[in-house]
């Protein structure tokens, strides 16, 4: 497609990637933005990103730039900074054969074999993914009737839908993704498979899910990507305890709450959080585990809680892997809830000054946003009022409290036995140890 037949100039490019592109150009090497940036440019859509493709290899890409750095053990690519930015640059890969090494369901374990620029065009995964800008002409070279397919707005596999598949599993989350994020259909061909070979998910690494996972519901679209996940049979292989919760009204209605209040974030420009995600995400089976715990063991609901979400985040990281640095605010998150329901002063006063407290806070307000409980708008209500500074407001009905705002009562507290008898209660009576009985409230709460 020539310079005048689409929309994509120079001006839509970032510094980097220009610079990229002249210097491996000036250099006599084959050089060409590729993959995302080219078609969401021609979607009308700011790219996140833009990845660079040529004909030199990585050993000769790395002397051209002083901040160069070569990864990967499967392809190695190579990361050329300026900045903060980072221009992926990956050199022309050459065709799949019977030669390269694979596991037992098919996926490819090596693959340092180059090639030219056609055979690097087959081996993307999507025909709209197959774009190359020249950055010595300007045009689009598009080898998989990929402007077609943008035409049309269809996502589509290039080569065997299953094949391709099984050389990584990703691509089918990867095919929800995209065509929620363009509002494109996935091609029939193309979708066939996907709920059939869902399972080979189990054989990528987790913390390769976890990024998946966080660039699916990390984004403007997350509503719409979880359900094409359940739709898929994708969201059981990553989340095994919270699938079957989600058929539930109630739960499935929070965690949309939860996307859509990202969403906004994102909208607005505002910071989001992985550890407020995956905490929402996993929520309902959380909950419903720490509800568990109550009634089996009898104890309070801040030790339950913790229980509940040690015990959600092990049986979580067997799929989807979660880095400690979200991890523990998203314990901190969980074990404040309940706590929520202490409003008395001095320990409404203590809660507030927790690091995670507003995270917290902002989490409670989905909960009673999303919910239909009367006692659980009204907790929140009073944590609002609460903040607004002075006196602290009106304590929230008994039975707001008693039930812990899911009506659900709480167990019977065991009454504290007092050490010393008699005597030492006659002696506090006396004001031996009137501070000790009025200090007993500022003792840090259990767990």
């Amino acid at each position: 497609m020539l310079r005048a037949e689409h929309p994509v100039s120079r001006s839509m490019i970032s510094s980097g990637t220009l610079k990229t592109l002249y210097t491996l150009k000036d250099a006599g090497y084959e050089a060409y933005m590729v993959g995302g940036g080219v078609r969401d440019l021609l979607a009308g859509i700011e790219p996140k990103d833009f990845d660079v493709a040529t004909n030199a290899h990585p050993e000769q890409v790395k002397p051209l730039f002083r901040s160069c750095r070569l990864v990967g053990r499967r392809f190695v690519i190579c990361h050329v900074r300026f900045g903060d930015e980072i221009v992926e640059t990956t050199t022309f890969r050459g065709p799949i054969t019977d030669l390269h090494k694979r596991d037992e369901t098919g996926r490819i374990l090596s693959d340092n074999e180059y090639g030219t620029l056609e055979q690097d065009a087959l081996r993307r995964d999507f025909t709209i993914n197959a774009l190359y800008y020249d950055i010595r002409d300007f045009s689009i070279v598009d080898f998989t009737s990929g402007i077609e397919d943008m035409k049309q707005g269809v996502i589509r596999l290039i080569g065997d839908p299953e094949l391709r598949y099984r050389e990584d599993p990703v691509r089918m989350l990867r095919a929800i993704r995209i065509a929620n994020k363009l509002r494109f259909r996935i091609d029939e061909a193309t979708a066939a498979p996907i709920a059939r070979l869902a399972p080979l998910l189990k054989e990528i690494p987790a913390a390769r899910l976890f990024d998946e996972v966080l660039k699916l519901l990390l984004s403007r679209e997350a509503e719409d990507n979880l359900y094409g996940l359940r739709v898929y049979g994708l969201f059981r292989q990553l989340f095994p305890a919270l699938d079957r919760l989600l058929k539930q009204p109630d739960k499935l209605k929070f965690v949309n709450a939860a996307l859509r209040n990202t969403a906004d974030r994102i909208d607005k420009d505002l910071p989001v959080s992985p550890a407020f995600l995956y905490a929402s995400l996993l929520w309902p089976a959380v909950e419903a585990r720490a509800k568990e715990i109550r009634i089996e063991q009898a104890c309070e609901s801040v030790p339950a809680m913790q229980q509940a979400g040690d015990e959600i985040i092990t049986r979580t990281i067997a799929c989807v892997a979660i880095p400690k640095r979200f991890s523990l605010p998203m314990r901190d998150i969980w074990d404040l809830q309940p706590r929520f329901e202490q409003t008395t002063s001095n320990r409404a006063r203590r809660l507030m000054t927790h690091p995670k407290f507003r995270a917290a806070y902002d989490f409670l307000l989905v909960r009673a946003e999303s919910s239909g409980d009367a006692a659980l708008k009204e907790l929140a209500h009073w944590w609002t009022e609460a903040q607004k500074g002075g006196d602290l407001p009106p304590v929230p009905t008994e039975e707001a409290i008693e039930t812990g705002g899911d009506g659900n009562a709480m167990p019977e507290r065991k009454k504290r036995r007092r050490r010393g008898g008699r005597n030492r209660r006659s002696g506090a009576s006396n004001g031996e140890h009137a501070d000790s009985a009025s200090g007993a409230d500022m003792a840090p709460d259990a767990g």
